[in-house]
């Protein structure tokens, strides 16, 4: 019974917790382009839409109701307190981010990844200072839905996972292979300490959430066309980050779009 409990904690926890997809920067900017929905527009096939809409509205409501404002509680700790739990998520991330630049053909990133990870995972005292900035090793975001996509994967059909926010066919596909292959979670769940999982993924959620409140709400304000916005902005994004260029593009959001852990 105490495992049913954990797996059904960990699924609610991961759907509201997804998709803030493909390496949100921490400092967004936004101006009024930020909120116009025709680039790509054409590019995009999104044949469920009527269905999508539906489950958009779900998870627009149930952003406001469950994870802004835990965000919005979040961003009064301490800063040391947010940056410790944002460093320690991140150094998190590093194995399967290494995993998939060496898909990728990245050798020399996913050096830089391992030797981030060994860094601020010892020295950084388990991730929580981030010490191998100071060494010039950069932060960088690679997921499966990336590798798919460098491999030639088309993205197929926009969909919109009740929850888990705006989607594709090919990034779903790369958030079940990130699910199936975290070592991380996997040396929790053989532990036996698989509450850390969703614990973990609750707390990124947040983390991430807390650094777009403000964006968020300005997407949502000044849109014509809300939910085309977000899809706009949720291919945009995804284009910047396959094509691994510094855009500052307004991440799309709701519900909850955090990165899968």
């Amino acid at each position: 019974m105490s495992k049913l409990i954990h797996l059904l904690a960990t699924l609610i926890i991961f759907s509201i917790s997804f998709n803030l997809h493909a390496g949100a920067s921490d400092e967004v900017k936004t101006s009024s382009d930020d909120f116009e929905t025709t680039i790509f527009e054409d590019e995009i096939y999104d044949p469920l839409e009527g269905i999508n809409r539906a489950v958009f509205g779900f998870n627009n409501v149930a952003d406001k109701v469950i994870l802004e404002p835990a965000a919005k509680g979040y961003r009064k700790l301490p800063n040391p307190v947010q940056s410790g739990i944002g460093n320690f998520i991140k150094n998190l991330k590093l194995p399967l981010v290494a995993v998939n630049q060496l898909l990728q053909g990245q050798g020399k990133n996913a050096a830089e990844s391992t030797g981030r990870f060994l860094l601020n995972s010892t020295i950084g005292v388990f991730g929580l200072i981030d010490v191998a900035d100071d060494f010039g090793l950069e932060q960088k975001e690679e997921d499966f839905g990336q590798t798919l996509a460098t491999w030639g994967i088309g993205d197929g059909f926009y969909v919109v996972l009740p929850l888990f926010g705006p989607s594709n066919v090919r990034d779903t596909t790369g958030m079940i292979m990130t699910m199936m292959t975290d070592p991380v979670n996997a040396y929790a769940t053989n532990q036996g300490e698989a509450w850390l999982i969703p614990l973990r993924t609750a707390a990124n959620a947040v983390d991430q959430r807390s650094k777009i409140i403000d964006e968020v709400n300005a997407l949502r304000d000044n849109s014509v066309d809300y939910y085309a916005a977000v899809r706009s902005s949720y291919y945009q994004n995804r284009k910047a980050a396959i094509m691994n260029t510094d855009d500052d593009i307004l991440t799309p959001l709701p519900l909850i779009s955090i990165e899968f852990e």
